[in-house]
């Protein structure tokens, strides 16, 4: 959301809030009580950082919008679905705190890199650090992740 600077009531000029689109909040409590839970196992941030720093060269990237990227099963839609004042709605992708929604991510991250993983790249949910012991090695290793 943007800050536009408008003229008040008494010509003075404040900052005011954009509207330019709504956010969602949705209580998934009843389903994530009744689903059963994924337990994938999220990688140790100290060994990560200890893989990391034998490298002269990296870099961090965040995964935006993670586990948004991930579709959800057409017979699973139904129960993600929300009524609102207009209609009614149903995620064709993961949305924000379904339980398993970090474990299925993370698990994608490790089934995608798999290979590099250990080697040059570094994941940990939507946090993805890539290394190199020269700067072209690191620019080699960079693009081979933004390929993949």
């Amino acid at each position: 959301m943007g800050v536009m600077v408008v003229n008040n009531s008494h010509g003075e000029l404040v900052p005011t809030r954009i509207q330019n689109g709504w956010q969602v909040c949705i209580d998934y409590r009843k389903l994530n009580a009744s689903t059963k839970k994924d337990h994938f196992p999220l990688p140790f941030l100290d060994q990560m950082l200890e893989r990391l720093a034998s490298h002269s060269h990296y870099c961090c990237l965040d995964g935006y919008s993670d586990f948004h990227q991930i579709s959800v099963e057409r017979e699973d839609q139904e129960k993600t679905t929300f009524t609102y004042p207009f209609g009614i709605i149903a995620y064709w992708c993961m949305p924000f705190r379904l339980c398993n929604t970090t474990d299925t991510f993370q698990r994608c991250m490790m089934s995608i890199f798999s290979d590099f993983i250990g080697h040059f790249i570094e994941v940990f949910m939507d946090d993805f650090s890539i290394c190199g012991d020269s700067f072209d090695i690191f620019l080699n290793n960079l693009a081979n992740v933004l390929r993949r």
